[in-house]
C-alpha cells in the first residue's frame, strides 16, 4: 500500500495493522493503556469496551493520534500472534455452526440425530430454552454447535462485538415452509455476513413441498445450487435420520471452503455463550474459545467479570484442563456472573485484570444513536453504509418504503435495509439494529414496551414516521450528511409573581411562588400575562433568603431575575424550560 495515501502521515514511526482489531490488541501495537484507547474513541463519539473490534480505518486514525502512521498489513499464510508462547502457526480448527430457523421446525431434533444424544425430550415443550455449546465428532473430524432458543440470541453476541459463528444452518420444515420467524433469521444471518446453509427438514411428512420451500427461499434471496445459486440446501428428515449424512458431508466442504484455521499456541481469546449463577459452585459461564488454548489457572477477563480458571468441563460434565480453538468449555472461577455474548480474553495476572475491569466500566454507556447523529457521522466520512431496520403497519407499505429508502445516497454513503416487515417494533429488532450498528425506522406502527427499555440500554434510535414523504426527506437528508438536529421543550415548572424588586445591579427582581416543578439556574423562561407570551428571557439570577442556589421546587418563594429587560407585574405567570435534543 502506498505510505503517501491519506492519514498516513510523514515523518510518524510507521506501524501495520489488521483489517480489524480489538481495543486491547491496539493498545498493545501502540504500546499505551487500553484506557487511553478509550478515551480516545470517546471524544471522536466512539463508545468502545476492551475487547470491542475496530476496523482499520478506525484503528488508524487513532493510531495517528498517539503519533503512529497505519498501513495495512499484508496477509500471511501464518502469522505469530503478539502474545503467543509458541511458534505461532495457524492450524485447522473445528467449524463452529448455529442452528436457526422457525419455532418447532426441527432445529433441536436434527442436534439430537448429530449428536446421538436425546436433548429434546430434556426441554420444556420440547422447544430449546437456554443456549447450548456442544462439541461432536462425525466421522472423526469435530463440529461445535451453537442450540440457540432463537437468533435473538446470535445476534446478542453480535451486539457485544463476538462473530461466533463460521456457518448457519437453516432449518426450515417442508410441511409449513418459510415462516415470519424463518425471515428474521435469513436477516439477521444475512447481517452477520455468515454462510448460510439450508436444511429442508420433516421431508418425511404427506403435505412436504420441498420445491415450494426453495422458492421462498429464492424470494428471499437465497437462490439453491441446483437452481444455478450458491446456497448449499439439503432434504432431510431428522426424526426418521434420512438426508444427515449428506448435510455433514456438505457442511465439511463448506467449512473446508472458509479455510477455518487459529492459532493455539497463543493466549486465548473467545465468546461467552451463557451464563449463571450456580446454587453451589457460584458463577458458571460456558466460554467458546476462538484463539490460542484456554488452561486451568488463566487469569480471564468477560466484560465486567474477571476471574482464575479453578475448573474447567466439557459438554458433557468431564473435567478438562484445557481448551483449544472452537471448543466450548464450563468455567468455574469468575468473580460475578458474566452476560452472554462477551468478549473474553486471558491476561498476564490478576493484577491487570482488576486495572482493566475498573476503568473500562465507564465506557458502557453509549449516546444513542439519532438521525441527526448519524448525519453528523455520514458528513465527517465516519460511516459508508447506513443499516435500517424497518417496520410497517401493513404488508403493502413496506417494499415502495424500502425501495425509495435504497434509491437514495451519494456515491460515498448508501443506505441498506437489512430487515423489513410488518408489525410492531420488537426487541429482535433492537437486538439485529444494535449488532448491525444501524437505526431502526417505524411508520404507522407502535414499539413494544420490552423494545423501548432495550432500545435505551442498547443506544439504539427508533425513528417513527406516519407520512411516507416525510420519512424519505430525512432519509435522503441523513444520507447526505445535512439533516439538523431538532429539539423538542420541556417544562420543568411553572411560577406566579407575588412581588416585584428593583436592584441597581440586577434591574428588576421578581418574588415568585413556585407552583408546579422546579426552576433551574440556567432555565430558559417564558412570561405569561393574561394568557398572552410578553416576553422569553433566560433566568440571571435564583436567591433564596439573599442566598444564590442552583434550583428551587414546588411549593417554596424565590427571587428570580432574567437577562434583559422584562417588566414584571403581580399576577404575570412565567414557565421555566429547557430544550433537549429529540433527533
Amino acid at each position: 500500500m502506498d505510505d503517501k495515501r491519506p492519514g498516513l502521515k510523514e515523518g510518524l514511526p510507521k506501524i501495520e495493522l489488521p483489517p480489524s482489531i480489538t481495543v486491547k490488541q491496539l493498545a498493545d501495537v501502540l504500546k499505551v493503556e487500553p484506557v487511553k484507547i478509550i478515551k480516545q474513541l470517546m471524544r471522536k463519539g466512539i463508545m468502545a469496551n476492551i475487547n470491542q473490534t475496530l476496523d482499520f480505518d478506525t484503528a488508524s486514525i487513532t493510531a495517528t493520534d498517539f503519533g503512529y502512521a497505519a498501513k495495512a498489513a499484508k496477509e500471511r499464510k501464518a502469522s505469530p500472534s503478539r502474545k503467543g508462547k509458541g511458534k505461532g502457526k495457524l492450524s485447522v480448527r473445528p467449524p463452529v455452526v448455529t442452528v436457526m430457523g422457525h419455532v418447532d421446525h426441527g432445529k433441536t431434533t436434527l442436534l439430537d440425530v448429530i449428536r446421538k444424544t436425546n436433548v429434546t425430550a430434556s426441554e420444556a415443550g420440547a422447544i430449546t430454552q437456554h443456549i447450548g455449546a456442544y462439541q461432536t465428532l462425525v466421522e472423526g473430524r469435530k463440529i461445535t454447535f451453537l442450540d440457540t432458543p432463537g437468533h435473538e440470541a446470535f445476534t446478542v453476541m453480535r451486539s457485544r462485538g463476538a462473530q461466533a459463528t463460521d456457518i448457519v444452518i437453516l432449518v426450515v420444515a417442508a410441511d409449513d415452509g418459510v415462516m415470519p420467524q424463518t425471515v428474521e433469521a435469513i436477516d439477521h444471518a444475512k447481517a452477520a455476513e455468515v454462510p448460510i446453509m439450508v436444511a429442508i427438514n420433516k421431508i418425511d411428512k404427506p403435505d412436504a413441498n420441498p420445491e415450494r420451500v426453495k422458492q421462498q427461499l429464492a424470494d428471499l434471496g437465497l437462490v439453491v445450487e441446483e437452481w444455478g445459486g450458491d446456497t448449499v440446501c439439503v432434504p432431510i428428515s431428522a426424526k426418521q435420520g434420512q438426508g444427515i449424512s449428506d448435510l455433514l458431508e456438505n457442511l465439511f466442504l463448506v467449512a473446508d471452503i472458509l479455510e477455518l484455521k487459529a492459532d493455539p499456541d497463543s493466549a486465548a481469546e473467545g465468546v461467552i455463550i451463557e451464563a449463571k449463577l450456580d446454587k453451589t459452585k457460584g458463577p458458571l459461564a460456558t466460554f467458546l474459545v476462538q484463539k490460542g488454548t484456554l488452561r486451568l489457572g488463566d487469569v480471564v477477563v468477560a466484560g465486567s467479570a474477571w476471574g482464575k480458571t479453578k475448573a474447567m468441563f466439557d459438554d458433557t460434565g468431564k473435567q478438562v484442563h484445557k481448551a483449544e480453538p472452537s471448543t466450548p468449555v464450563k468455567v468455574l472461577g469468575l468473580n460475578e456472573v458474566a452476560k452472554s455474548g462477551e468478549l473474553f480474553i486471558v491476561l498476564p495476572d490478576e493484577h491487570e485484570a482488576r486495572s482493566i475491569v475498573e476503568k473500562q466500566k465507564y465506557s458502557r454507556l453509549r449516546p444513542t444513536l439519532s438521525l441527526s447523529a448519524l448525519s453528523s457521522q455520514i458528513s465527517d466520512g465516519q460511516i459508508k453504509e447506513l443499516n435500517i431496520v424497518l417496520k410497517t403497519d401493513v404488508e403493502g407499505s413496506i417494499e415502495p418504503i424500502k425501495t425509495s429508502i435504497e434509491r437514495l445516497g451519494t456515491e460515498k454513503t448508501k443506505a441498506r435495509v437489512i430487515h423489513a416487515a410488518s408489525g410492531s417494533i420488537t426487541e429482535s429488532d433492537v437486538l439485529l439494529a444494535s449488532a448491525s450498528k444501524g437505526i431502526i425506522i417505524g411508520f404507522n406502527t407502535p414499539t413494544t414496551p420490552g423494545a423501548i427499555q432495550l432500545a435505551n440500554v442498547e443506544a439504539v434510535g427508533i425513528q417513527h414516521y406516519d407520512v411516507i414523504y416525510k420519512l424519505i426527506e430525512d432519509m435522503d437528508r441523513t444520507l447526505k450528511g445535512m439533516l439538523e438536529p431538532t429539539y423538542a421543550e420541556v417544562l420543568s415548572g411553572r411560577a406566579e409573581v407575588r412581588a416585584v424588586f428593583s436592584s441597581s445591579k440586577l434591574g428588576k427582581i421578581a418574588g415568585v411562588y413556585i407552583m408546579e416543578g422546579k426552576v433551574l439556574r440556567d432555565d430558559k423562561v417564558r412570561i405569561l400575562r393574561q394568557n398572552k407570551t410578553i416576553g422569553d428571557s433566560r433566568v440571571s439570577s435564583l436567591k433564596r433568603f439573599k442566598e444564590d442556589v442552583a434550583e428551587v421546587s414546588a411549593g417554596l418563594e424565590c427571587g428570580l431575575g432574567i437577562e434583559g429587560s422584562i417588566d414584571f407585574q403581580i399576577g404575570d405567570i412565567i414557565e421555566f424550560y429547557r430544550e433537549e435534543r429529540t433527533g
